[in-house]
């Protein structure tokens, strides 16, 4: 493992909006997952997960505790997202799983990456020194950005475990993270403003044809 690996600054993630979600995003977060194909969320939990476990995943998930970011669409859908889970056990305070998911028509723009790094900067800002990935051993996307960032796989048959060491937090991670956030704030609140506008044009565009509909019919 090389720490100077996840030390490296993004280049991109500065650029693709991804926010901190919170408790009040709990109902897309489950819509989210919940729209993944089959074989996406056997990939994403390590077993054919139905609805009814998708729902008591997402339930049981300490949004208090553990940090998740997203990325949302024009239509503020939550397209990507990751759960940065950290241990419960005192001999593990500075470890942290990483879990990531990206909705199939949002695949190959390399939203798994951008999130990862996102993640990786927060969770070294937080005083984590080893992130952990449990994954099925196809899963071949998901260890390929482990590998890439310098972690160390070590597969187990069907499954492989990644461990990447983490530097620790420094000024340029503190003040990198501040300006990711606020720019994801940002670009969510305009997203948001476009989204609510649009609506709005389109309802007042139904009431004019009404009303010219009505008018047309007066006429005859």
């Amino acid at each position: 493992m090389n720490p100077d690996n996840a030390a490296r600054k993004p280049t991109s993630s500065l650029y693709l909006p991804i926010r901190s979600l919170g408790p009040q995003h709990r109902e897309r977060i489950c819509a989210h997952l919940l729209a993944l194909n089959e074989q996406d969320r056997y990939l994403r939990f390590g077993y054919p997960a139905g609805d009814a476990q998708i729902r008591r995943y997402v339930d049981s998930m300490n949004l208090g505790r553990d940090d998740v970011f997203g990325i949302f669409n024009r239509k503020l859908e939550l397209v990507a997202m990751a759960h940065l889970a950290y241990a419960l056990s005192p001999d593990c305070s500075h470890c942290a799983e990483f879990g990531v998911s990206v909705s199939g028509h949002a695949r190959g723009r390399g939203y798994g990456a951008r999130l990862f790094e996102r993640a990786t900067m927060h969770a070294r800002n937080e005083g984590v020194d080893l992130m952990f990935i449990h994954a099925l051993s196809e899963n071949t996307a998901m260890l390929n950005i482990a590998r890439k960032a310098g972690a160390r796989l070590v597969r187990d048959g069907s499954e492989t475990e990644a461990f990447l060491q983490l530097p620790p937090a420094n000024f340029d991670s503190v003040v990198t993270e501040l300006v990711q956030e606020q720019v994801a704030q940002t670009d969510y609140r305009l997203k948001r403003q476009a989204y609510t506008f649009m609506r709005v044009l389109a309802l007042l565009q139904d009431i004019r044809k009404g009303v010219q509909n009505v008018g047309e019919g007066a006429s005859v």
